[in-house]
């Protein structure tokens, strides 16, 4: 008797890279990736630009009987950026406390780093003007090859979009 083939559902990405990343993380930093992807709904869009969160250090235990200690947040942000996490801390520990579901972090150490900058925000783009369109079509007349000026007029489009 064979072996009936096996179907799986799709499994979005994010999903896939969680089940690998969140064990290193966890090992290395103490924290997850929803810990990293929700930390502007965390601390806000204002100091999630210039900061992020670089690990958990959890208290070693002499043995399972010790009573539970909260854990130390580290958090990697730019200069101009500290004191305004310093001034917030309590608050930063509370949702965090409240995004894990228990009172995990304590305390928060502030570390000073250059954070790469995040991308902008993707702005809407204007619609064109029957013209416009029309320009860029007139522009394009002497291109042969149909995927070539496809491609090309969808760039165009874009380019006049993005234009005030």
């Amino acid at each position: 008797m064979a072996a009936k083939p096996r179907y799986h559902n799709p499994v979005p990405l994010n999903e896939l890279v969680s089940r690998i990343v969140d064990p290193v993380l966890a090992k290395r930093a103490g924290i997850t990736t929803s810990l990293l992807q929700s930390w502007d709904e965390i601390v806000g869009a204002r100091l999630a630009r210039h900061s992020r969160p670089e690990q958990i250090k959890w208290n070693r235990q002499a043995s399972n009987d010790d009573a539970f200690e909260p854990a130390t947040l580290v958090i990697a942000c730019e200069a101009m950026a500290a004191l305004h996490i310093q001034h917030e801390t309590s608050e930063i520990i509370a949702r965090i406390n409240a995004f894990l579901g228990y009172a995990a972090i304590g305390r928060v150490k502030i570390v000073q780093k250059t954070i790469s900058p995040q991308p902008p925000p993707v702005s809407a783009k204007r619609t064109l003007s029957a013209k416009e369109e029309q320009a860029i079509a007139d522009k394009l007349v002497d291109v042969s090859d149909d995927g070539l000026r496809d491609a090309l007029e969808r760039l165009g489009k874009n380019v006049a979009a993005s234009r005030k």
